[in-house]
């Protein structure tokens, strides 16, 4: 493995014949200019998810997406109990309604790894839940607020 002078290091690697084809043909339907663009992907996605297995205090930022039956509105208000005990680390949610009575919510969370996780397997305890993808990055959020900052205003109040 060799680096220059950007800051970029070489690679060479063997891969089995259909796997090649098939990480080719990836580069190909996404409209990538090369094969490194897609790996250097594939490895921070899998360098993020190993970091938050190996370092679950670990402040991690993402999108909890979930697909579940609305049966009436009592999944729906599960879930909202269950986001309740999450304050922290939900940060917004957007719900669109599918069709077969299903519902697709996305949740912008930030938090600890450890903490993510048990908010994963909570809402998937909830009978309905079909689907649930939990992505992270860690990119985090700038502070929403800070109590020290005096010049802070309002919405609508005077200057």
């Amino acid at each position: 493995m060799g680096s220059d002078s950007t800051g970029l290091a070489r690679l060479s690697m063997s891969l089995p014949a259909d796997l090649f084809r098939q990480l080719d043909l990836m580069v190909a339907e996404r409209g990538l200019p090369s094969r490194s663009q897609l790996i250097a992907e594939l490895i921070r996605h899998a360098l993020t998810e190993h970091g938050s297995l190996m370092h679950p205090e670990e402040m991690f930022a993402g999108t909890i997406t979930l697909v579940y039956r609305s049966e009436r509105g009592r999944v729906r208000h599960q879930l909202s109990q269950t986001q309740a005990g999450y304050l922290k680390e939900v940060i917004s949610s957007q719900h669109v309604v599918l069709e077969d009575d299903q519902s697709l919510e996305v949740l912008l969370v930030q938090g600890p790894a450890a903490r993510l996780k048990e908010l994963c397997d909570a809402i998937r305890r909830v009978r309905g839940v079909q689907q649930l993808e939990l992505v992270t990055t860690t990119s985090l959020l700038p502070p929403l607020y800070d109590q020290g900052d005096e010049d802070i205003q309002s919405i609508g109040a005077p200057s």
